[in-house]
C-alpha cells in the first residue's frame, strides 16, 4: 500500500511540473525596468529573469537608462514582438500610454511593477509592497528613535524626498509624514530650511548627487551657526547617500543624526554598519519577483491572480488591483538576520 501511494504521489509531482512547463512551454515575457544606474534595479531584472527562466518562460529584459522614451519604445517593441504578459517598472508612470494602449489592442496583460502605472485603463495589476507602510515605518523610527512623546526637545530635522514622477514617492513621503508632522506643528520638531511640503524636498530621479547638492545647501545656509542636525528624513537610499556625502565634513561620528532610508543598498549597509545612516527599509526582491512570476502563472492558466488590495492604487482612470508585500527595517541590530543569514548578501559584500 506504501509503495502505491509513494508511486501516486510521485505521478501527481510529475503531471503538475509537467503542468507549468506546459503553461510557460514558448511563452514570452517582456520585463521592463528603468535603469541599471541604481543597484535594487538590477537585483530586480535578474531576480524575475532567474526565475522566470527557471519556471520555463522565455524573458525578454530591458532596461532603459532613466530614458522615457527608450523606455517607451522598448515596451512597444514587447509588446509588437509577441510578449504573451509584460510587467513594466516605469520610469515616468505617466509616460507610457501609447504602449498601454496597444498592449489593450493586442489582448496582452500587464503588470506594474513595484511602481504604478498611471492614467491608463490597460493596466491589469500592481505588484509592490506597501509603500505608504514604508514611509511610516521611517517616521515611525525617527520618532521612537527621539523619543518624541516623552522628550522635550525640540529637534532639528530635514526632509528628503523622491522623485516626482514615482508615484510611489508620495507614498513614502505621506507615511512618514503622518507619523512626523504633527511633532512638526507643535514645534518639537523643528524643520531650519522650512522645506516640508513635498515639491519642496523632491528629488528628480532620485538622484544621489541632486539629494548632495541640495542637502549642502540646505547646510550652508541654515546651520551654519553650528546648530546640529538631529534627524533627515530620506526616502530612500540613493538620496540618503546624498544627504551623508554632505554630512561628511561636519559631523563627527559621534552627533551623526538619523538618516533613514529604503532598499539596503550595499555602500548604504556599510555606512548603517558605520553608524552613518540609521535604517533602511528592506524590500526583499525576492519576495517581490516570487509574486509576480506566480501572478504571471495565474494569468497565463486563467486562474484567479492573487491580490490584496482593491481599493487603495487608483491610478486616475481605474483602481487597480494590487498584491502588496509587507516592508520591515533593517539597522545595526538585525542587518545581519536580515541580510545576511537569509543570503540576500554576502558578508564579504558588505566589508
Amino acid at each position: 500500500m506504501k509503495k502505491v501511494l509513494a508511486l501516486a504521489l510521485a505521478l501527481c509531482m510529475i503531471f503538475a511540473l509537467c503542468a507549468v512547463s506546459a503553461s510557460a512551454e514558448g511563452k514570452l515575457v517582456g520585463v521592463a525596468m528603468p535603469t541599471k544606474d541604481l543597484q535594487r534595479w538590477n537585483q530586480d531584472g535578474e531576480n524575475m529573469k532567474a526565475m522566470l527562466e527557471a519556471e520555463g518562460y522565455s524573458v525578454d529584459l530591458q532596461y532603459a537608462s532613466n530614458d522615457v522614451q527608450q523606455q517607451l519604445n522598448q515596451v512597444t517593441n514587447m509588446i509588437n514582438n509577441g510578449c504573451d504578459v509584460v510587467v513594466i517598472a516605469a520610469i515616468e508612470g505617466s509616460s507610457l500610454g501609447s504602449a498601454l494602449d496597444l498592449a489593450k489592442e493586442k489582448g496582452i496583460p500587464v503588470i506594474a511593477y513595484d511602481r504604478l502605472l498611471m492614467e491608463s485603463d490597460a493596466v491589469s495589476y500592481y505588484a509592490t509592497f506597501d509603500n505608504y507602510k514604508v514611509g511610516t515605518v521611517q517616521g515611525t523610527y525617527v520618532k521612537e528613535a527621539l523619543d518624541l512623546d516623552n522628550a522635550e526637545g525640540p529637534f532639528y530635522m530635514e526632509i528628503t524626498a523622491g522623485d516626482p514622477g514615482d508615484n510611489n514617492a508620495n507614498y513614502f513621503y505621506s507615511g512618514a509624514m503622518d507619523v512626523l508632522k504633527p511633532y512638526i506643528d507643535e514645534g518639537k520638531i523643528i524643520v531650519k530650511s522650512g522645506q516640508v511640503e513635498f515639491n519642496d524636498v523632491a528629488t528628480p530621479t532620485w538622484k544621489t548627487e541632486v539629494a548632495q547638492t541640495r542637502a549642502s545647501s540646505i547646510l550652508s545656509s541654515f546651520y551654519a551657526d553650528g546648530s546640529k542636525i538631529d534627524a533627515w528624513l530620506c526616502s530612500n537610499d540613493s538620496t540618503a547617500l546624498g544627504v551623508t556625502n554632505a554630512l561628511e565634513d561636519n559631523y563627527d561620528n559621534d552627533e551623526w543624526p538619523i538618516i533613514t532610508g529604503q532598499d539596503c543598498d550595499i555602500s548604504n549597509v556599510k555606512n548603517m554598519i558605520a553608524g552613518k545612516q540609521s535604517m533602511s527599509v528592506f524590500k526583499d526582491t525576492r519576495t517581490l519577483a516570487a509574486q509576480v512570476v506566480k501572478m504571471i502563472g495565474q494569468i497565463l492558466n486563467g486562474e484567479e491572480v492573487d491580490v490584496n488590495d482593491t481599493e487603495t492604487y487608483d491610478n486616475n482612470k481605474i483602481v487597480v488591483p494590487s498584491f502588496l508585500c509587507e516592508p520591515v527595517f533593517a539597522d545595526v541590530n538585525n542587518y545581519t538576520e536580515l541580510l545576511l543569514d537569509s543570503g540576500y548578501y554576502t558578508a564579504d559584500q558588505l566589508q
